[in-house]
């Protein structure tokens, strides 16, 4: 039995059980050995995809970061995508990597940078649709899980204090797991105008996302989520007799857990907020474009419920700090106290502009990213191997190349990409795929050999840099 921090992997390890040993940087894409799952043992196929692949090997100079990006990018639908029709619908079933789960959020990222590619691929849009309505499943199933198994089985987690059920592989409450699958289910509505997915189960967990959002503000006391477990990792479960720490309703909405599974100090959460008031709005939008008054009444009470914690987060969440000036903090209580980090999960305060929640010229995102990639921030490392966020997921001195990615996805310095996409050339240990850390004066110490996640996040960036920045890719790092 495993969870995410069992997997820690020193050695040099590639996805899909190849190994690649004895090598040494080439100069050239032909003495980049092939560590790509074969194309008869993947798991889903896109000729979008391929033709993207195709496409980036010529317009990437650098030949190391061109082989990352041929591995990287298909990942997800190599190894982790399970596409079925179910009662005349389209379903897919999308693991982690090394887990044999489904996580809301993490499935929703794995997918995400394969949008633009939905028009040119309808088979590929079949299986985002698919994505999306069993998604709608999980949230029907418990609006408070995390992670999902495609059929009822028992988890590692079973025993543990809270309402587990079989279709459950973990029950964290996570809000930005139903962030994300509005995010998903919004974009995938507005690149492809296809409103299928959008029935009356998914206006149903539409309700379920609502109301486990305001029992989450905590107004009539602590809700009907709790949750313990037996563990060593004090940040595996929660104290207060259940409840985590107390806090004050404010009319911002409580996390249990963070993005990284982590139990929160302080409940209110600072970035999935910011996230809630963008997804809000977006399935308000959706909801709207319907001619039942029952959806109107709903997309109303998302409006409403986005400019209420909207209003508490420019109340509670800026801190005045004495170096950096006004910033935001990661968590806060309603009660004045603030926690002052970023973790190198997504979403996190470097995150923000990423997905749609500020401006990167928001003046206190500026000082709040200056904090962040200072050593003010606790889980900001510098070593020999590298330097970038990190987690109390993986203790200390564990540098996150999803942190690396989020710094230079929101970044708008041209240099600073730049010693990025170095970072992620010379940490990856000769594997030709992103982990979940690195040691900071060793990146033969990592963790998770496969995390789709982070690979296609990958993809993502490098895509956004021939759109945006063409010039930092006809480079050779």
């Amino acid at each position: 039995m495993y969870q995410r921090r069992d997997f820690l992997k020193a050695g040099a390890l590639a996805v899909a059980g190849t190994a690649v040993s004895n090598w040494s940087f080439a100069k050239s894409v032909a003495d980049f050995p092939v560590v790509r799952i074969a194309a008869d043992k993947r798991s889903f196929k896109s000729e979008a995809v391929e033709a993207t692949i195709v496409r980036m090997k010529k317009v990437i100079k650098d030949p190391e970061l061109a082989w990352l990006f041929e591995n990287c990018f298909p990942n997800t639908i190599d190894t982790t995508v399970h596409f079925k029709t179910t009662d005349g619908k389209p379903d897919t079933f999308v693991i982690t990597g090394d887990i044999d789960a489904m996580w809301l959020r993490d499935s929703t990222a794995q997918v995400w940078p394969y949008l633009p590619l939905l028009k040119e691929d309808v088979h590929l849009r079949e299986m985002v649709a698919g994505l999306i309505n069993r998604q709608t499943k999980c949230i029907l199933i418990d609006p408070y899980a995390n992670a999902f198994y495609d059929r009822p089985k028992e988890s590692e987690w079973t025993t543990d204090a809270t309402d587990m059920k079989p279709m459950l592989h973990e029950r964290k409450w996570e809000l930005d797991s139903l962030c994300y699958t509005i995010r998903l289910a919004y974009n995938y509505w507005k690149t492809t105008g296809d409103n299928k997915p959008f029935d009356a189960d998914w206006k149903k967990a539409m309700g379920l996302v609502l109301k486990t959002c305001k029992e989450q503000q905590r107004k009539d006391g602590p809700g009907p989520y709790k949750f313990g477990r037996v563990t060593s990792w004090s940040t595996d479960t929660v104290p207060g007799n259940g409840y985590g720490n107390p806090i004050r309703p404010v009319g911002l909405i409580a996390n249990t857990f963070r993005p990284s599974d982590d139990a929160t100090v302080y409940p209110f959460f600072v970035p999935s907020n910011f996230f809630a008031v963008v997804s809000f709005r977006e399935v308000a939008e959706i909801l709207e474009k319907s001619s039942d008054a029952q959806d109107t009444k709903l997309a109303g009470e998302f409006k409403a419920l986005a400019t209420e914690v909207e209003n508490a987060l420019k109340k509670y969440a800026v801190y005045p700090h004495p170096e950096f000036g006004k910033i935001y903090a990661f968590e806060v209580d309603g009660f004045g106290n603030h926690l002052l980090m970023d973790d190198a999960g997504i979403p996190g305060l470097i995150s923000l502009p990423y997905l749609g929640a500020m401006s990167v010229k928001d003046p206190i995102y500026i000082n709040t990213r200056k904090f962040v990639l200072s050593d003010s921030n606790p889980y900001f490392f510098k070593g020999k191997a590298g330097e970038g966020l990190g987690s109390p997921h993986t203790l200390i001195n564990q540098v996150w190349p999803m942190g690396i990615i989020a710094r230079a996805i929101t970044s708008t310095d041209d240099k600073e990409i730049e010693a990025q996409l170095k970072q992620l050339k010379m940490t990856h240990n000769h594997t030709g795929f992103m982990h979940e850390s690195f040691d900071k004066d060793d990146d033969a110490k990592f963790t998770r050999k496969w995390f789709a996640w982070v690979n296609t996040l990958f993809g993502e960036l490098i895509l956004k840099l021939e759109k945006e920045r063409p010039h930092l890719l006809a480079k050779v790092y």
